[in-house]
């Protein structure tokens, strides 16, 4: 029979992940993972840990120890991956990272025999896909996504090439990364654990910037120069993998290469059936009925299986995809024998975040969590987090600032964004 966990520092830490705008639901599943990933002392310590990124002193303040000896043990929990450790203007501060993209994800990026991988797999997949109450909420929570689907390069016409910005562009994102680090997939990883991986490559998926600063430091990830990221990047596409990254426009953390039958994301696509889904770009698929021969290989490689083959004419067919489900990603294209299949812009454009913080606001606000992210219990922000966080709520539109407003149910928010609003119609 299997062990139920149930010890009080595993609770403490579920419930503590859950205050994430992209949280994790309680489980007996989610409880066998941290019995797995961490003891019973380290969740309680992991719990008792800030959700905005800390330094070794406040972790001791908040702890009870020195700050040699907090740090001691947060770098001991970086080096597996529980936290990131970033080095910011010649500090280091630390990061307790989400469920996904974060620690779900790092405990399968490398082969680890200090833990039990398969096992883990199996509660991962049994989490995901059974129970899959993380996934909806990851999902279709809220209308901002944790990641964006990047459109193929190639796929796109040369006439329409001015209309993909630079943040959209893989190449781009790769080009300007301060690090880049490679590491296993996680989703084919577990597959493989569970043996029903396909033959897509393992050692393709990227993390960027702060976040492969920290998993090279440790070993978590092996870094790589921008040479070999955009190789992988060209070798992505000609095996037809989408390529979902980071849902920022600045300091994006990763570009993962996506297979139809083993990403979480594309599953999840197909099985929620969001329309303008979570993972999209600013273009849809378009079919040229008088050059469509109805061979039906784009119906074949679309991820997410929105591509049906309908009667054209008497004896015909001809592919067609429904628009508000497609991903943009351009797969479709590049397997079109006839040139039939393109790229044409969205009717409207989907807003990407500017940065993180942003996209966390979002995120939070939609999810009815904002409040964990600027009144965190377990330890006080400087007036400098402060000011950030409502600077970006203050950017908002006007509902989603009135949605802000209401969560908060502070006195002092709402007369702040009142006197914004008097203050933006008396210029």
């Amino acid at each position: 029979m299997t062990k139920r966990v149930t010890l009080d520092g595993y609770h403490r830490l579920m419930r503590r992940v859950n205050l994430f705008p992209q949280g994790a639901p309680d489980s007996e599943l989610l409880l066998r993972i941290f019995s797995i990933l961490c003891s019973e002392e380290e969740a309680l310590l992991l719990s008792r840990l800030p959700l905005r990124p800390f330094t070794a002193a406040k972790a001791g303040r908040i702890l009870g120890l020195s700050t040699e000896a907090a740090r001691t043990r947060l770098e001991g929990l970086a080096a597996r991956s529980l936290l990131l450790d970033i080095e910011r203007e010649d500090r280091t501060v630390y990061l307790l990272p989400p469920p996904m993209a974060g620690f779900f994800e790092f405990s399968l990026m490398r082969l680890r025999p200090e833990l039990d991988q398969k096992e883990l797999a199996g509660l991962f997949f049994s989490y995901i896909n059974v129970e899959d109450a993380f996934i909806r909420d990851l999902f279709a929570g809220g209308e901002t996504s944790l990641g964006r689907v990047m459109v193929n390069e190639e796929a796109i016409p040369e006439e329409k090439a001015c209309q993909v910005l630079d943040y959209e562009r893989a190449s781009e994102v790769i080009k300007s990364a301060s690090h880049i680090a490679v590491g296993l997939c996680y989703c084919r990883h577990k597959m493989l654990q569970l043996e029903r991986a396909c033959r897509a490559p393992l050692d393709i998926c990227m993390t960027l910037n702060l976040a492969a600063q920290s998993l090279i430091r440790h070993g978590a990830a092996r870094e790589v120069d921008r040479a070999e990221g955009l190789d992988l990047l060209q070798k992505a596409r000609d095996l037809n993998l989408v390529q979902c990254a980071d849902n920022v426009q600045r300091q994006v953390n990763f570009i993962c290469h996506c297979c139809a039958c083993c990403c979480e994301a594309m599953i999840a696509a197909r099985r929620l059936a969001i329309p303008n889904a979570m993972y999209s770009t600013n273009f849809v698929q378009a079919t040229d009925a008088a050059r469509c021969t109805g061979c039906g290989r784009c119906a074949a490689v679309c991820p997410v299986g929105v591509i049906s083959m309908e009667a054209q004419g008497e004896t015909g067919r001809t592919a067609r995809a429904a628009k508000e489900l497609c991903l943009g990603c351009g797969v479709c294209v590049r397997s079109c024998p006839a040139g039939a299949v393109s790229l044409e812009p969205r009717e409207r454009r989907i807003l990407t975040p500017v940065n993180t913080a942003h996209r966390l606001v979002l995120m939070a606000i939609e999810r009815g969590k904002l409040q964990n992210l600027i009144f965190d219990n377990q330890a006080f922000l400087s007036h400098r987090a402060m000011a950030a966080l409502l600077g970006a709520i203050l950017r908002l539109p006007p509902l989603k600032r009135l949605m802000a407003s209401e969560q908060l149910k502070s006195r002092y928010l709402e007369r702040l964004l009142s006197e914004v609003e008097v203050d933006r119609f008396s210029d």
